[in-house]
């Protein structure tokens, strides 16, 4: 299989991806619109492979030969080789658009182009290049480098030697991998949690219980790791918020339309760990 990848976006998920995708072998192009958010994910990707050096999960060595695989630019130009291009920017069709409609003139003919998009279906992703046949969705799970799974999603007309290259790719970087074969809205991962935050969100908004005791039933109750409000301050619950308005605005089904209180809590800055408040103080 070929090895060069591009990733397109340099926040969390894109700079996991870098990373994980580096240290199997793969080189890596990162590509983002500004200096600044280019170092911002390589300082994080040095300070993840730190850490596994120091847990003596992965040699220096091997650290260092991961890094120098990255190639992080600015130049979207610098994607044009690549056979794997993956897109990990804000969760917005409008924004996917014009980078899909920019790598369709740039990347070679055989390059897959696969979307990390949690919500958004793969179909009109792809609708905007002239290959749909080869646009795939690779949902990675945050954080990257510790979550084993990546959903793999079949477009409407994405073909089966795209979906097996993507699953290959997947594979090689220590993911397992699960098919979404119907392309809707949420697939299957952000569909059943999106459900679950926004009951967890209507029991703790309507006084039912406690956010605590919503979580602590689910991990006791059903094995979970972790609740799902919990999950909601880890992911971001403006995240979440966007996740859920999308699969509802797709499916008009009321299980996935956002509480009020999920909206106020996005309005007032409360959105979980990376502010220091969500539904639980951190």
């Amino acid at each position: 299989m070929a090895r060069k990848l591009a990733v397109i976006g340099a926040g969390l998920m894109g700079s996991g991806i870098a990373q994980v995708s580096a240290q199997a072998g793969w080189d890596v192009v990162l590509r983002d619109v500004t200096d600044e958010a280019l170092r911002r994910g390589t300082d994080g990707i040095r300070t993840s492979y730190d850490k596994f050096v120091a847990k003596g999960k992965l040699a220096a060595d091997d650290a260092e030969a991961a890094l120098a695989r990255i190639t992080a630019t600015t130049d979207l130009d610098a994607v044009a080789d690549a056979d794997v291009v993956v897109e990990a920017v804000f969760e917005k069709l409008e924004v996917k658009h014009e980078i899909f409609r920019a790598l369709d003139k740039l990347v070679k003919d055989e390059a897959i182009l696969a979307s990390n998009t949690s919500a958004i279906p793969i179909t009109k992703i792809a609708a905007v290049t002239e290959r749909p046949e080869r646009v795939v969705g690779a949902h990675f799970f945050s954080p990257v480098p510790m979550m084993r799974l990546c959903e793999l999603v079949r477009g409407y007309k994405t073909s089966d030697e795209t979906l097996a290259t993507a699953r290959e790719f997947a594979e090689s970087t220590g993911k397992t991998c699960i098919v979404v074969n119907r392309d809707v809205a949420g697939f299957v991962t952000t569909r059943l949690i999106s459900a679950l935050v926004v009951e967890a969100a209507k029991l703790y908004e309507s006084g039912v219980a406690t956010a605590e005791d919503i979580d602590l039933a689910c991990k006791l109750g059903f094995g979970h790791a972790m609740g799902p409000l919990a999950t909601a301050d880890l992911t971001g619950v403006d995240i979440l918020l966007h996740a859920t308005g999308n699969i509802y605005t797709e499916s008009q089904d009321e299980k996935f339309a956002p509480p009020e209180l999920m909206r106020r809590m996005v309005d007032a800055g409360d959105i979980g760990r990376k502010s220091g408040q969500g539904f639980y103080k951190h």
